[in-house]
This record gives structure tokens, C-alpha cells and sequence, in this order.
């Protein structure tokens, strides 16, 4: 683990966003991160002035085009809404600079195909915290393992609706809970489970529901829509099934690998089997030591995303994980959810 003022190599990077969400997560993790921070770039140029004060930052902008033009830049973070993603990205892609940028990636999946088309050779990562997050990835190992896979079915509980009328939400561009945190289980099932090839959602009367994904592997997926928890609530859970076993992800913080007690259903007398073989695998962050695994910025996955796209720009590879092609994925599920109305839809 290195800190930034620990790398020999660093990228020149601009944040474009500084707002909340900027400044409480995405410019803390760069302390982190082998990048030099170089410009600000914000429509409100006082925030980006004062936010600059404190960074160290000499050039701030409220045109990222002008910005462009005038800074020998490597790459840009975007912290902006999804609805200005997509012509920010192109024109920094067009600008030959490497772009990394908060979910969701767009109003739209046609957008991402944009996106893509805007590419060539430069890196994009979009920040799916959950796709990238330590216990996501733990749940992939397991399950890629010949012990435990393949993966035979899925569960995501998060406190969340699925609003109705999605032809007019897309029709009229509205920013609805669904596009703003839907992705973050919706990434997090994907990135597990692969590809959706088909999406249905039932609405309950008296609200909440489930968004049955049919994956193209053959696993199914029940996303259920756990309306009426909040998010103050420890309601968010992820449930996995494959070979001789099920393994958990709770609240974000701990990952169960339930392996099952050895017993002859007529003669045993005690649920601990001997050895070690057997019964369940927790692993879940030191709270009482002042470590960075315990910190929210690793544990909900910023830290992962930022440092992959650094590495990716870094070493001259194309990004695999959070890719836009992964992007395009989500979002078709996004749009396909919206859609349903109790119908399945096809993604092609």
C-alpha cells in the first residue's frame, strides 16, 4: 500500500465536480492514488477556488473545455450528474485524456454505445463501488473456485422501488432512486453472476416487489426490491448459491461462506463437527485498530475503482473491470427494469 506522496510515477489529473459527493469521497481517496492533482473544474468557480485552497490546486475552471486546452493532463475524474456524463466524457476522450467517472454513466444506454464509440485507445473506468468493493470480489473467488461453482442462483435485498410509467421516466429523461442507486446492486449481481439475458418485475400492491434477472450463464437472480426499509437500516443483504454451499455479503462489511455441518440425520448429536472442514467462513474488517480496511473508502469499494483506472492508464491496458461495456450492461438492465410491467425483456 502506497500513499501519493509515495509514488515515483503519478498521472496529472483534473476533478471535475466538486460538490458533496466530490468532496467527501472522491477527493479523500486520491490521498491514496499515484496521481497529481492539477485542476479543479466546477460551475460554481468560488466552491472550486476554496475546495483548491485546501488541495494545494493552482488552476481552477468553470469551462472543462477550456481546461482541456490549457492543462497537460493525463486523465479526469467526473463527478457530475449522469446527464452531462455522456458529452463530458466524449470531449475529454476526443481531448486524447483518460476518464474515470462516477455511476450512473448516463441517462441512457445508447449513451454508453456513444461513449464507446468516442473510446479508441484511452482508458474509462466508471466508479460502480460495489462491483469493486473487497466483498464482491471475495464472493467472485469463491465462486470461480471448481470446489464451490458454478454459481446456480442469486438474492439482492436493498430498500429500493422500481418506479412505474418506465416508458414515460425515459421518455421525458427523469432522474428517478432507480437510475441513482438502483445500479449499485445492480452492478454488484452483474459483476457476480455475468451477463442478463432477460429481465421481469413484479410490482406489489402495497409496495416493493422483485426484478427476476435471467442470466445468460443459466443462474437466475432475484432482486428484491425491499420497500419500506431505509437506508438507515442494516436492510441491504446478498445471497449467493452454488455447489455445496452459500455465501453472504452483509450490510457491505461481512462475507459468510456457509459450507454446511457433517451429520447423519439419525444419529448425530452435536452441530460441531470435528476439524475444520466444515461449517461457516466469516471475514469482516477490524474495527479497533486505526487500519485502512476498516474505512468506509475501502470497504464500499472507492478506493478499489479509483486505484484500478490509475493502474489501468498506468501500465497501458484496457479496463476490464467497470469497463464501459460493463456500463452498457447495467444500463440495459437499468432500462429493461423499467420496462417490464410484469413482461419479460429480452436484452439482446
Amino acid at each position: 500500500m502506497s500513499y501519493q506522496r509515495d509514488f515515483e510515477k503519478r498521472l496529472n489529473v483534473a476533478v471535475v465536480g466538486v460538490g458533496s459527493h466530490g468532496y467527501r469521497n472522491v477527493l479523500p481517496t486520491m490521498t491514496f492514488l499515484p496521481i497529481r492533482l492539477q485542476a479543479f473544474c466546477d460551475v460554481n468557480i468560488e466552491r472550486a477556488k476554496i475546495t483548491a485552497e485546501q488541495y494545494g490546486v493552482k488552476a481552477c475552471y468553470d469551462n472543462m473545455a477550456e481546461m482541456l486546452r490549457n492543462e497537460d493532463l493525463d486523465a479526469v475524474f467526473l463527478c457530475v450528474p449522469p446527464r452531462l456524463h455522456p458529452e463530458l466524457t466524449c470531449e475529454a476522450l476526443d481531448a486524447g485524456v483518460h476518464v474515470w467517472l462516477e455511476k450512473p454513466p448516463s441517462m441512457f444506454a445508447c449513451e454508453v454505445e456513444e461513449m464507446i464509440r468516442h473510446r479508441n485507445d484511452r482508458v474509462v473506468v466508471v466508479g460502480f463501488k460495489k462491483a469493486f468493493m473487497p466483498a464482491t470480489q471475495k464472493i467472485i473467488e469463491i465462486f470461480e473456485s471448481e470446489e464451490y461453482g458454478p454459481l446456480r442462483t442469486l438474492l439482492g435485498v436493498y430498500p429500493m422501488m422500481i418506479p412505474g410509467d418506465g416508458e414515460r421516466i425515459l421518455r421525458e429523461r427523469e432522474h428517478t432512486n432507480w437510475l441513482q442507486n438502483g445500479v449499485h446492486p445492480l452492478s454488484l449481481l452483474i459483476a457476480v453472476g455475468g451477463k442478463v439475458a432477460g429481465v421481469t418485475v413484479h410490482r406489489s400492491k402495497l409496495g416493493g416487489g422483485i426484478c427476476v434477472l435471467e442470466f445468460a450463464s443459466g443462474a437466475v437472480g432475484n432482486f428484491h426490491l425491499a420497500d419500506g426499509a431505509r437506508h438507515g437500516q442494516p436492510s441491504e443483504l446478498y445471497q449467493f448459491f452454488g455447489n455445496g454451499c452459500h455465501a453472504e455479503i452483509r450490510n457491505g462489511t461481512q462475507v459468510l461462506l456457509q459450507r454446511g455441518m457433517i451429520y447423519d440425520y439419525k444419529g448425530s448429536t452435536s452441530f460441531v463437527a470435528a476439524g475444520f472442514d466444515s461449517g461457516a467462513i466469516v471475514w469482516e474488517p477490524q474495527h479497533s485498530l486505526g487500519t485502512l480496511e476498516n474505512k468506509g473508502l475501502f470497504i464500499q469499494g472507492f478506493y478499489q475503482e479509483m486505484r484500478y483506472f490509475c493502474d489501468c492508464v498506468l501500465e497501458g491496458k484496457p479496463a476490464e473491470k467497470g469497463s464501459l461495456e460493463f456500463a452498457l450492461e447495467v444500463m440495459k438492465v437499468y432500462e429493461a427494469g423499467l420496462r417490464s410491467e410484469g413482461d419479460t425483456i429480452t436484452i439482446a
